[in-house]
């Protein structure tokens, strides 16, 4: 029995429980449905499933039990009334895009998003005759100045990455809403564990299901939440267009959700106690982490986010020899651009997750030669600070 339409469970029952639909085995566990098709009764009952007459599983590329449960239950997490599952965090991107817009249409994009996304606006998604304008993710007014006739669609991330800057997702939604554009938020940083965007008034929330969600470093998902008549143009595009999240997977993902808010809150605490560490460090030139006082945006986040989260950004005094000194010299945390995992990692911005956007744009969007992101994990906190110390000490 599915528990999806009790809207009076809360956020950590609807982890464990929600999507679930047990078969005639009756299992406690989900089950994991390895298949590629589904065996139909007769002729006419495949026809209908074809056509969508009658609900049912067709074929995995699309349709999946073991799919169903993850999309349903982190629908539930998000307060949506559908979900539909990618390949990929930028698939799921890529996909929203696809069904929401066409040649001659326009984004408004934050200036500070993932590099990937960035490589996609600019270097493919303009090839198709979509163009993109970027605006600082903290002035409104920017937004609604780049608004042209055209305009179909605001995207943004909150907290960005790396720098950690926050949206104020209510008045780009009234902004954008004046307009009848369409407000997608990627929440990849916070999960609906801290940050709910379709309650502030987002359209559309995309996931890469590989970081948080998953929460191990084990798999690569996406996803894009929302209503069922925006999520259904999405449906009909991986359809067709087949960036299909596996069934293994959605399974990972699934069980995955289950520990989201315990994961949660326990990496933000973490992440609070370093980024004061690294705050009061004499090596130390700034952090950038919401939870601390000093971030420009720390009333706004502690209005919209349960907490700060887990990425914590800063920058060494000096520049990138600094930085790869610190992130060479560690022992503990792993060198990897991959976030989300209990594992607590180092990255260098500038050369790695925005290395492929120009000089420019990288110093447009705030992103220097000095700058390091830790995606905090569950290590006791005084090793991360003694592993960082080995390399700050040098500088």
């Amino acid at each position: 029995m599915s528990i999806d339409s009790n809207n009076d469970w809360q956020l950590e029952t609807l982890a464990v429980r929600a999507g679930q639909e047990r078969s005639q085995f009756n299992e406690h566990s989900e089950a994991l449905y390895l298949t590629s098709s589904f065996v139909f009764e007769n002729a006419a009952q495949a026809a209908a499933r074809f056509s969508g007459e009658e609900e049912g599983n067709v074929y995995s590329r699309f349709s999946n039990p073991t799919l169903s449960l993850f999309q349903d239950r982190l629908a539930a997490l998000e307060g949506a009334e559908s979900a539909i599952c990618t390949a990929s965090g930028m698939s799921a991107i890529m996909s929203l895009v696809m069904a929401h817009l066409k040649a001659g249409d326009h984004v408004v994009a934050s200036a500070g998003l993932f590099g990937a996304t960035i490589q996609l606006f600019n270097n493919i998604l303009a090839r198709f005759g979509i163009s993109t304008t970027y605006a600082s993710q903290t002035r409104p007014e920017e937004w609604a100045a780049a608004i042209r006739p055209e305009t179909k669609l605001f995207f943004l991330e909150t907290p960005s990455n790396p720098l950690t800057e926050v949206a104020d997702i209510a008045a780009l939604a009234e902004i954008a809403h004046a307009r009848g554009i369409l407000v997608a938020v990627d929440n990849c940083f916070c999960t609906p564990a801290l940050q709910r965007p379709l309650e502030l008034g987002a359209d559309l929330v995309v996931h890469s299901a590989t970081k948080y969600l998953d929460g191990q470093g084990r798999v690569l998902g996406g996803a894009v939440v929302g209503s069922k008549k925006l999520t259904e143009e999405v449906f009909k595009f991986l359809r067709t267009a087949g960036p299909t999240l596996s069934a293994f997977n959605a399974w990972v993902l699934a069980k995955g959700l289950e520990t989201l808010k315990i994961r949660m809150a326990a990496q933000s605490a973490n992440a609070l106690e370093l980024a004061t560490w690294l705050e009061a460090h004499p090596k130390v030139a700034r952090v950038f982490y919401p939870g601390l006082a000093s971030h420009p945006q720390h009333a706004l986040a502690m209005r919209q986010q349960k907490s700060g989260g887990a990425i914590v950004s800063f920058e060494v005094k000096g520049g990138k020899p600094e930085a790869w000194k610190v992130v060479d010299n560690c022992r503990l945390l792993s060198i990897t651009a991959n976030l989300g995992d209990v594992k607590t990692t180092i990255t260098h911005p500038a050369t790695t997750t925005h290395g492929r956007i120009s000089a420019e744009a990288r110093a447009t969007a705030g992103i220097g030669d000095g700058l390091l992101r830790i995606a905090v994990g569950l290590e006791a906190v005084q090793d991360l600070q003694t592993d960082l110390e080995r390399g700050l000490a040098q500088l």
